[in-house]
């Protein structure tokens, strides 16, 4: 069995600016910068020969290249059920189209639909018993945060490993976006 989701990966540049903003909230464990991502779908623990169908799905996923653009920040939870910090990402067709592909993909090797609405963002911590006025405080200095344009030319299936204190992630397989081919 293997854990695995498919992702964007967010640029050194991006990711170093994120980094700075990583600081204020006691007991949050930050994301390393290699961990910065958006994700696109989360597979879960699938059988090893589903891995390799869902890679040949992906492979044969067609889409432009495009842009996206980090903005603004917030929390998912409330109160003392703060559970994730992220920066957001500004609405995009082509993103979701791309999510939507990849939820496509997941279906066709007979993976179960994810009926969660699709919210894309970029992790950058997980709480431990937040201070909902500490939370605040970070998002209000923090929320007028906008990166330049992301150029996004490819994608990623990445495998996930948990460990004690957070989880490393691996990049199994790079699927670029490509324009059709002119007729």
């Amino acid at each position: 069995m293997i854990r695995l989701f498919a992702a964007l990966s967010v640029p050194e540049e991006i990711g170093a600016a994120l980094a700075r903003r990583q600081a204020g909230v006691e007991g949050a464990r930050w994301r390393p910068r290699e961990s910065l991502h958006v994700t696109l779908r989360f597979f879960g623990e699938i059988r090893e020969d589903i891995a390799r169908d869902l890679d040949a799905e992906l492979t044969a996923l067609r889409a432009r290249p495009f842009e996206i653009t980090l903005s603004g920040v917030g929390a998912f939870g409330e109160g003392p059920d703060i559970h994730v910090l992220w920066a957001g990402v500004e609405a995009s067709e082509p993103l979701t189209r791309l999510a939507k592909a990849c939820e496509t993909a997941a279906r066709r090797v007979g993976l179960k639909p994810d009926t969660r609405i699709y919210r894309p963002h970029v992790t950058l911590a997980y709480p431990r018993h937040p201070d909902p006025v500490e939370v605040a405080a970070w998002i209000q200095a923090n929320n007028l945060m906008k990166s330049p344009p992301i150029r996004v030319k490819s994608f990623g299936l990445y495998s996930s490993f948990l460990g004690s204190e957070q989880a490393h992630y691996r990049l199994e397989a790079e699927y670029p976006l490509l324009a059709p081919p002119l007729r």
